[in-house]
């Protein structure tokens, strides 16, 4: 795909810094770094040392400019990369100079955009340039890599070959209809399809594991005032960064922190203590509380273990509608002001788990529980991956458990065979081999501007 217009956008963050980079990308590149420098361009990918010129011919900046000819650069086409001064004033003049010589201004994600359309990314690597950017631990980062490498791609193609050996197989029973042998029935198609499903499960098995890898899990700290949700949230953040007093009520807001427990990203969120109250400030921390409660992945009840508390009474005041063992777990606090030891345990179906939050006693059998209650067991070879790459898995487990309900109950190759199509549809948007154009603005659309 040839774009007829050359872009140009800083690469750079904003700030002031030692270096700060400009790419142009598209087919007027090397003509319009040329009227900037006022010089021919170098040999391809070799750094040269160039003056960058205004309108009038004075010296704006002066730096290194580096070209890529196409089809072997980043975008697949001509591109030339300018790194001059980073103060963010230079930056702007020598961006609005290439404006006056023809460029115009990138939009955000617009140079993976034409790389991804020029064939040199598929879509799955060029999210995971975003997706390495924005990492949050080394692990991410690290998954990331791995994905823009092509190994998630690679998982997703081999699936995808598999499935169209499927389709050719049923397509060939449609159109022999003729042939002796009915292949429809003879065990090899329900065979092929059962051997696709599976490796559609395990490819989406590790994906689970990549999407928590890049979106965490938002983790709710509820309980009644003076249960000791602060002290805990302090505890997991290994700071103190929430306000801890014998007053009830301390907490009148939602704190949010960032952590990362054991290698998963987790956003923890500290609530206002939840009780009837006629102090309208405490009032609206309570109704935050609750608005967070409805959003979480995890909650986190916190009770006062010393006070013969029963936490699913609270539970069932409060939210009674998020009573779901795969979204709560009952944390039994102050035990070292009791004869309780730290201990995991069940509690009417719910995960129940013992501990002192301010001597930090079973903190860390807190943390391996929420870690694990949350699927997550990173590998060496995990890929990052992306709440759309699941939904997509699972629309094509759908379509392929409709292929199997059609090849063994009715046999009937046409049903069968249009299921598989959109099976191959929907695991084929992934990498973007079927993909709508407002998905790809949409996706490219969250990228930073030059990248």
């Amino acid at each position: 795909m040839q774009n007829q217009t050359t872009i140009a956008a800083i690469a750079t963050p904003p700030g002031r810094g030692g270096v700060g980079v400009i790419r142009l990308s598209g087919p007027k590149a090397y003509a319009i770094a040329e009227s900037l420098t006022q010089q021919p361009l170098a040999g391809a990918r070799y750094a040269a040392f160039r003056k960058f010129y205004d309108a009038v011919g004075e010296v704006m900046d002066e730096g290194l400019a580096i070209c890529f000819p196409n089809p072997h650069s980043f975008t697949g086409e001509d591109v030339v990369e300018l790194q001059g001064h980073g103060g963010p004033v230079i930056q702007n003049a020598l961006l609005a100079r290439l404006f006056e010589l023809g460029a115009i201004a990138a939009k955000a994600g617009e140079f993976s955009m034409r790389a991804f359309e020029n064939g040199k990314l598929d879509l799955v690597q060029a999210e995971a340039i975003a997706d390495l950017i924005d990492a949050t631990s080394q692990a991410a980062a690290r998954s990331a890599v791995r994905s823009l490498q092509g190994a998630f791609s690679s998982k997703v193609n081999r699936v995808l070959e598999q499935l169209i050996h499927l389709r050719l197989h049923v397509e060939a029973a449609i159109d022999f209809p003729e042939e002796e042998i009915d292949f429809l029935a003879d065990g090899k198609i329900l065979s092929l399809l059962d051997g696709v499903a599976i490796a559609v499960t395990e490819v989406q098995q590790s994906a689970r594991q990549g999407q928590l890898l890049r979106e965490g899990l938002q983790v709710v700290i509820a309980g009644k005032p003076n249960a000791g949700k602060s002290s805990l949230l302090n505890a997991l953040a290994g700071i103190e960064r929430a306000i801890v007093t014998d007053i009830a009520g301390t907490t009148r807001d939602v704190l949010h922190e960032k952590i990362t427990l054991n290698g998963l990203p987790i956003t923890l969120t500290d609530t206002a203590g939840l009780r009837e109250t006629g102090d309208i400030v405490e009032r609206e921390g309570i109704r935050r509380a609750i608005k967070e409660i409805e959003n979480a992945d995890l909650l986190l009840l916190v009770y006062d273990l010393s006070q013969g508390d029963d936490p699913l009474q609270l539970a069932q005041e409060y939210f009674a509608e998020h009573l779901e063992p795969k979204r709560l777990m009952l944390i039994a606090n102050k035990c070292d002001l009791t004869d309780a030891m730290p201990h995991l345990g069940d509690y009417q179906g719910f995960r129940h788990i013992t501990v002192s939050a301010k001597q930090e006693m079973g903190v860390q059998a807190l943390i391996d529980a929420v870690t694990a209650h949350a699927g997550f067991q990173p590998e060496e070879d995990t890929f990052i991956a992306r709440t759309r790459h699941l939904d997509a898995m699972k629309r094509t487990q759908h379509y392929l458990a409709e292929a199997r309900e059609q090849l063994v109950v009715y046999n009937a190759g046409e049903l069968v065979a249009e299921s598989l199509r959109l099976a191959q549809n929907a695991l084929g948007e992934i990498t973007g081999d079927f993909s709508a154009d407002d998905l790809l603005g949409k996706i490219f659309g969250s990228f930073c501007i030059g990248k």
